[in-house]
């Protein structure tokens, strides 16, 4: 697997002057590092939390699903939207998040500690590079987590390429954000295939050896 940052317009443009409302932007995006610093649980069965999303939702490019896992990692809940063209903006992504989180799912504020876990499933176009959108999601995913009393879960992109967990280095080929409507009994035969881990240069070592300095 290939770790790096993608290029964007907000990063071609990092020389020009940037606006108040640009820099508030900037300052709600979780880079790599802070996310691998932030002790995210890593799940048990990726492949199996993917492929049901995906045949529940069946998302295209733009789509975001956040779920909702007990502590067996069961789906309590799930709820998926289009994101708005509009620049990536962690506040914007924490509002869409918890206002459908209150839809689908009581919250949990009133426990001492968290015993459910949200997760959410990012479906975008581009590669497998972590982007500035993707740290946006990062940041509204962890406030949402929050404000509405549940631990904050993986972070997961669904591009061409297929899926990956941000972050951890795992993922897979299928299902991919061009893969047609899947069923949930073709989710469970998937989890008979093994799982790949795509740490092949060390993105995981590397995060946590920066996040640690």
């Amino acid at each position: 697997m290939t770790f790096g940052f993608a290029p964007s317009a907000a990063s071609a443009a990092a020389s020009a002057p940037m606006s108040a409302d640009s820099a508030n932007r900037f300052g709600r995006i979780l880079e790599p590092a802070e996310w691998a610093a932030a002790g995210i649980p890593l799940l048990r069965n990726p492949r199996e939390v993917v492929s049901g999303l995906h045949a529940r939702h069946r998302p295209t490019p733009t789509t975001a699903v956040v779920a909702v896992l007990d502590h067996e990692e069961r789906l309590a809940a799930s709820a998926s939207f289009t994101r708005r063209a509009a620049p990536a903006d962690g506040w914007e992504f924490r509002n869409a998040l918890l206002a459908h989180l209150r839809r689908v799912i009581p919250h949990d504020l009133r426990r001492r500690a968290p015993v459910r876990t949200a997760v959410l499933l990012y479906c975008r176009d581009g590669d497998e590079r972590w982007t500035e959108e993707d740290g946006a999601w990062m940041w509204g995913l962890r406030d949402a987590c929050t404000l509405h009393g549940l631990r904050c879960g993986a972070y997961i992109t669904l591009t061409r390429g297929g899926w990956q967990v941000l972050g951890e280095g795992r993922g897979g080929r299928r299902p991919s954000s061009t893969s047609g409507p899947g069923s949930l009994a073709d989710a469970e035969n998937e989890l008979a295939a093994p799982l790949p881990l795509r740490s092949g240069t060390g993105a995981v070592e590397m995060l946590r050896r920066t996040a640690a300095r």
